[in-house]
């Protein structure tokens, strides 16, 4: 699935391409029937929170319009064509044309048009985002630190913490030698202020680079990454494999239906 930062890419990346011009929108696949009432009107902006994507739209009158809210889930993605648009394949669910680029999204969990109050409802069921400039860390700090489960499964709580993933919940528990089982209420307030200062600084890294980069220089290098194309990790999808700083083996385990990664030597 994928994490918070590459939202913020597509929010960034839509708000240069579409924002400020009307655009065309579709469904080719027609499942996504709201398509309609959005075709013409001007994409003011694109935002992010976590791992939602939001397209608002400037009414008729000039007013606050329609939103589209986008989650990709575990097989949504878009691509990005330049106009002319080629004909649509597959499921395109939704298909976004302005003057110069056009995209296509396939195989979103969500794609739906929505209004203010929808939004502020879906936000207030998510935590702060270490990716927006206002977020305050503060009520992520008080769930953690009056929590019994597993800090663990809490970065992958998006109520706690909005747009951690599993990559990034592994590998900061590593940098910082948690043990991802250690109850949340067990962690000390130092603990959580450099977690939380080091994943934004990760994220930041992953929004500008377009992947997720968490290996330290002077540890990058040795085994290979886990895919092609893909940076070196610590722990993320090495089980059995040695840890690059202590050489213990990797261990997995499955926690709340996801699996885990952590090295028993550093995260003690």
């Amino acid at each position: 699935m994928p994490e918070g930062h590459t939202l913020h890419r597509l929010a960034r990346l839509h708000q240069r391409r579409y924002a400020g011009l009307p655009v065309r929108v579709s469904s080719p696949q027609g499942r996504f029937a709201d398509a309609a009432l959005l075709d013409g009107l001007v994409l003011t902006r694109a935002s992010a929170w976590g791992k939602h994507l939001f397209h608002h739209y400037t009414a008729d009158s000039g007013r606050g319009g329609p939103i589209v809210h986008v989650h990709l889930g575990l097989y949504g993605t878009f691509r990005e064509h330049r106009t002319p648009m080629p004909e649509p394949r597959g499921a395109v669910r939704m298909r976004l044309i302005g003057t110069d680029y056009g995209t296509d999204l396939r195989g979103p969990t969500a794609c739906e048009v929505i209004d203010e109050g929808q939004v502020s409802a879906i936000l207030a069921r998510l935590g702060p985002d270490p990716l927006r400039p206002d977020a305050d860390p503060e009520p992520a700090w008080i769930r953690i630190s009056k929590s019994r489960k597993a800090i663990g499964a809490l970065l992958m709580d998006q109520s706690v913490l909005a747009g951690v993933g599993n990559v990034y919940r592994s590998e900061l528990l590593f940098r910082h030698g948690i043990d991802p089982y250690r109850p949340g209420r067990d962690m000390d307030k130092g603990e959580f202020d450099a977690a939380w200062a080091d994943l934004v600084e990760l994220m930041k890294v992953g929004v500008r680079r377009g992947r997720i980069i968490v290996v330290r220089p002077e540890h990058d290098h040795g085994d290979p990454a886990y895919g092609p194309r893909r940076p070196r990790t610590y722990v993320y999808r090495r089980t059995g494999e040695p840890c690059r700083l202590c050489g213990t083996p990797i261990r997995t385990a499955e926690m709340e239906g996801r699996n885990l990664f952590w090295c028993p030597g550093c995260q003690a």
